[in-house]
């Protein structure tokens, strides 16, 4: 585990390698963060770091949070906190600032967002359902069907697929490569799709090693 950074997506556009191949990449602002807490074993029973992210009016924050950027040392409130787990926190202080230059082209990140809200979504769309026959005197085009197993058990068991609120849920997509990284500008390209929606708020991390169970 490593410190990220957080950012907001700008949207989608394409950039061409020196082969000339169209690269799809997702635009990124990220930071620059301030580090507002560090936590510790002995303080708050895990260590970790959180950043600060964004700017916001004070009328818009509640007093616990100005006064928790003030104490950071902050010139101005932070709209969004999100924490990074550490193995050892030390190194940072409340203040200090991440910026994109932690990142370099090449490399592997992690990126958790919330997904795009669709609304209430029926089996079909939302777990990819089969539909009914089609023809004039069914009645089950794209119902769901029995959903129990009888008397017994005489009740849905939890996590039955079923129509419902689909998207807007967090959202973390793995291994995907930085292309290119703009310090000047706070700007870091990744490659391909990234969750949610334009302005919505990223967390970028190193990805983390998944090693294959053996046997």
């Amino acid at each position: 585990m490593s410190l990220g950074i957080l950012g907001r997506k700008l949207g989608m556009t394409q950039i061409f390698d020196e082969e000339g191949r169209a690269i799809p990449v997702t635009v990124v602002e990220a930071g620059p963060c301030s580090v507002t807490q560090v936590k510790s074993e002995a303080t708050d029973g895990y260590t970790a770091v959180q950043l600060g992210f964004g700017t916001a009016r004070e009328k818009v924050l509640t007093r616990p949070e100005v006064g928790h950027c003030k104490k950071a040392g902050l010139e101005a409130p932070v709209r969004h906190l999100r924490e990074f787990r550490l193995p050892d926190s030390s190194q940072y202080t409340p203040g200090q600032q991440i910026t994109v230059d932690l990142f370099a082209a090449g490399q592997l990140v992690d990126v958790v967002g919330t997904s795009i809200g669709k609304g209430f979504a029926g089996g079909q769309k939302r777990h990819h359902f089969g539909r009914g026959p089609m023809a004039h005197g069914s009645k089950n085009h794209r119902a769901p069907g029995s959903i129990g197993a009888g008397t017994t058990p005489g009740r849905v068991f939890p996590g039955k697929r079923m129509p419902g609120r689909m998207g807007n849920e967090r959202v973390t997509v793995r291994k995907l490569t930085v292309v290119r990284v703009i310090p000047e500008r706070n700007v870091i390209l990744i490659q391909g799709g990234l969750p949610g929606v334009e302005d919505g708020l990223l967390m970028i991390s190193p990805a983390k090693s998944v090693g294959r169970a053996k046997g």
